[in-house]
C-alpha cells in the first residue's frame, strides 16, 4: 500500500467515524443539558435526566424483559440449530440448498404481516399466546435464524467438518463425541459472529413486540414508543443508554470469546 492509498483510507475511516459519532454525542449533550433552545450550546449539565431513567421500576423492568427476551431467544435458537445444521451437513448435504432458500422467508414477509396472521391464531384457544413473551421468543427464533444460520454454515465450510469428524472416528472418538467435542470449539467464531448479530437486531425490534404483547409485556422498544411524549431529555437519556447496554454486552461477549 502507497503512502497515498494509506492517507486516503485513514481520511474514508475517519470520516466515517465521525457520521457515526456526531449523531451519538449530540444525544448525549442533549441527555445531560438543563435547557436547551434557542442557543448554540446547552444552558447548563445535569444527570437528572440519567438519574431519573435509571430509577424509574418501569424502565428497569422493560430491560429485564427484553434481555430476558433477547438470550431466551438465542438459547433456543441455537439448542435447536446447531444440531440440525450438523445432521444436514453430514448426513444430508443437499438439503442445504433448500435451508439457503427457507432462511431468506423472514425477510420476504414483513412483520406487520405475519404480526397480523399471528394474532388470528394465537389470540384465542386453544393455543392462547399472545401478550405473553412465549411469541416473541418463537418469533425472534424467525428473525435470528438466518443470521444463525449463514454465519455459522460458512464457518462450518472453513473448518471442513467432514475432516474433523473422520480423523475423530479414526482417533476412536464417536460422531457425538466428535461433533460435540471437536466441531462445537471450532465453530466458536461463528457463534459469536451469530449471537452479536442476533442480538443486537432482537433488542431493537419493535413491530413484534408491539402488535403481540404491547404493554402487556412491555419491553424496551415499546417503552421507548410509550414515551414519546415526554421530555426530549428523558428520551435522549434512554436512548443512550440503550446504546451503553448493548455497547457492555457486546464488549462481554468479545471479551469471552478472546478468553
Amino acid at each position: 500500500m502507497t503512502k497515498s492509498e494509506y492517507v486516503y483510507h485513514r481520511v474514508v475511516i475517519g470520516l466515517l467515524l465521525l457520521i457515526l459519532v456526531v449523531p451519538l454525542l449530540a444525544t448525549l449533550l442533549y441527555a445531560l443539558a438543563t435547557e436547551w433552545g434557542a442557543t448554540i450550546l446547552p444552558d447548563g449539565l445535569t444527570i437528572e435526566w440519567f438519574s431519573q431513567l435509571w430509577h424509574d421500576p418501569r424502565f428497569l423492568a422493560a430491560l429485564g424483559r427484553s434481555l430476558v427476551i433477547c438470550f431466551g431467544a438465542l438459547a433456543f435458537s441455537f439448542v435447536l440449530v446447531l444440531p440440525v445444521m450438523f445432521v444436514i451437513v453430514w448426513y444430508f448435504p443437499l438439503l442445504g440448498n433448500i435451508m439457503n432458500v427457507l432462511i431468506l422467508l423472514p425477510f420476504a414477509i414483513p412483520p406487520v404481516v405475519s404480526s397480523v396472521g399471528l394474532l388470528q391464531l394465537y389470540a384465542s384457544g386453544p393455543l392462547v399466546l399472545t401478550g405473553t413473551p412465549w411469541i416473541l421468543i418463537a418469533c425472534y427464533f424467525t428473525i435470528t435464524l438466518p443470521f444463525i444460520w449463514r454465519a455459522i454454515s460458512n464457518n462450518m465450510q472453513a473448518v471442513n467438518i467432514k475432516e474433523l469428524v473422520s480423523a475423530a472416528n479414526l482417533l476412536g472418538a464417536s460422531t457425538f463425541q466428535a461433533a460435540f467435542l471437536v466441531v462445537l470449539p471450532n465453530l466458536r467464531k461463528g457463534v459469536m459472529v451469530a449471537v452479536l448479530l442476533s442480538f443486537s437486531f432482537l433488542i431493537g425490534e419493535f413491530v413484534f413486540a408491539n402488535i403481540l404483547v404491547g404493554t402487556r409485556y412491555e419491553t424496551l422498544q415499546v417503552y421507548l414508543y410509550n414515551m414519546r411524549n415526554g421530555s426530549g431529555h428523558f428520551t435522549s437519556a434512554l436512548v443512550i443508554s440503550y446504546f451503553c447496554v448493548v455497547l457492555l454486552i457486546t464488549w462481554l461477549a468479545s471479551a469471552l470469546n478472546r478468553k
